[in-house]
């Protein structure tokens, strides 16, 4: 599983003319679903995003995590995180998650981010799985990291 992290400072996601999740100052996250994750990976990875210090502090170290600056997470699903890189001019998918087990990870993400937002006072928004979808941010920073859980 991998998490496509940047601190933005706002973000929004869009299907059609409709927005359907926004923040303001936090994290946007994009999620890559691999064949072989699990809830036991997912709940590592969200451990992380929600703990992961990069939000500055006040000497302006990145000492901070979301959950320290009460911001927003937007999750979004990204299949194409999933995809291999390493030779030729193309992507491979062969290690993404088929749909139908990406989209319960995904769904079980959502409920797990919920509950984590919900103790730390972060709004969490999100994407429609599958859709066609466009996303707005203004990266703050710009501050961009690849998490995975393995």
């Amino acid at each position: 599983m991998r998490a496509l992290l940047q601190r933005v400072s706002r973000s929004s996601v869009s299907v059609g003319a409709n927005v359907v999740g926004e923040i303001d100052q936090g994290l946007l996250v994009l999620l890559g679903v691999q064949q072989n994750d699990t809830h036991e990976l997912a709940d590592k990875l969200l451990d992380k995003v929600f703990s992961y210090r990069i939000f500055n502090d006040d000497q302006q170290k990145m000492n901070c995590s979301v959950k320290d600056i009460h911001g927003g997470v937007l999750l979004i699903s990204q299949f194409t995180l999933a995809a291999d890189t390493k030779k030729g001019l193309r992507p491979g998918f062969s290690a993404a998650a088929n749909p139908e087990h990406a989209k319960l990870l995904y769904d079980y993400c959502v409920d797990q981010a919920r509950v984590k937002g919900a103790e730390n006072n972060n709004k969490i928004a999100t994407g429609i799985f599958g859709a066609d979808m466009q996303v707005s941010l203004t990266n703050d920073g710009p501050v961009t990291f690849l998490l995975e859980a393995n």
